[in-house]
């Protein structure tokens, strides 16, 4: 484990990282929504690179999914782009999320 702060609600082992393509939408729009995903407790970081219409999102999989983030984009208007790939990775991005958040309320045990 690294010793890197982390914000608060953030703990590196429930970490994740999530890419999403974004359909063209207003600036504003956008910036806002980013501020408003910005001040979800449990959120590491997020970035978006203009150029490519990606939104780059670390978060703690244990607080936090990806349906969160989508549904601050869709108050926004801000629509996730409709391609196969896109489709593809934000179905995988649920099925972690909710693996992750499962196994987090979970005591371990071993039969050693």
């Amino acid at each position: 484990m690294s010793k890197k702060e982390r914000r608060l609600g953030v703990s590196e082992v429930h970490l994740v990282t999530r890419k999403l393509k974004l359909a063209p939408c207003d600036d504003d729009a956008l910036r806002f929504a980013i501020g408003k995903i910005d001040e979800l407790f449990g959120l590491e970081r997020v970035t978006y690179d203009a150029d490519r219409r990606r939104l780059s999102i670390a978060y703690d999989a244990s607080r936090l999914c990806i349906e969160h983030i989508e549904e601050i984009l869709a108050q926004h208007a801000i629509d996730i782009s409709d391609g196969w790939w896109t489709r593809f990775k934000e179905d995988y991005y649920r099925f972690i999320d909710q693996n992750i958040k499962d196994n987090a309320s979970k005591e371990p045990w071993s039969c050693h």
